[in-house]
């Protein structure tokens, strides 16, 4: 994603928790726009849904599939969980997102970083995307998981068309 094509978000960014599970506290979706927002990530070609190996029970992890070539390690979480969404009524996602997006996804007020990322445990480039509070925000929110599909598949920075 490049400076015009993510947009600022508006508004606050939402309480979250300082520690693991970390959670996002307010500004939650309704579960019909975290709905819509699985059913265009899970459709990813290459992709596998999974129960989380990493998060807590009942997050829906998005799995890149063992015949699909990876990417650098630091595109993944845990195996090849490269994100995966947190059950209701939370509605956030946690994403191994290229270092590049990652900085403008939290300079733009779409995420934050992993505390356990912060602390070195996992890759830094882990953030919390935060839930879309509504359908607009779907499109920019499912963009950022495109963009850890396509690290994760090895094809950061190439442009398909």
């Amino acid at each position: 994603m490049n400076e015009s094509v993510l947009p600022n978000r508006s508004g606050s960014r939402p309480r979250t928790t300082p520690t693991n599970p970390h959670t996002q506290l307010e500004q939650n979706p309704e579960p019909e726009v975290v709905e819509e927002l699985a059913r265009r990530v899970f459709a990813l070609p290459g992709v596998e849904e999974r129960p989380s190996g990493i998060s807590v029970p009942g997050a829906r992890a998005l799995w890149l599939r063992e015949d699909v070539p990876p990417g650098p390690r630091e595109a993944f979480m845990i195996g090849r969980e490269f994100a995966h969404i947190h059950p209701m009524p939370d509605g956030s996602l946690h994403a191994a997102l290229p270092p590049e997006v990652a900085r403008e996804a939290v300079e733009k007020g779409w995420a934050e970083q992993h505390p356990v990322a912060r602390m070195g445990y996992i890759p830094q480039n882990v953030v919390m995307i935060y839930a879309p509070r509504n359908v607009e925000e779907i499109e920019v929110v499912a963009g950022l998981v495109v963009e850890a599909y396509r690290y994760a598949g090895g094809r950061a920075g190439v442009m398909e068309g």
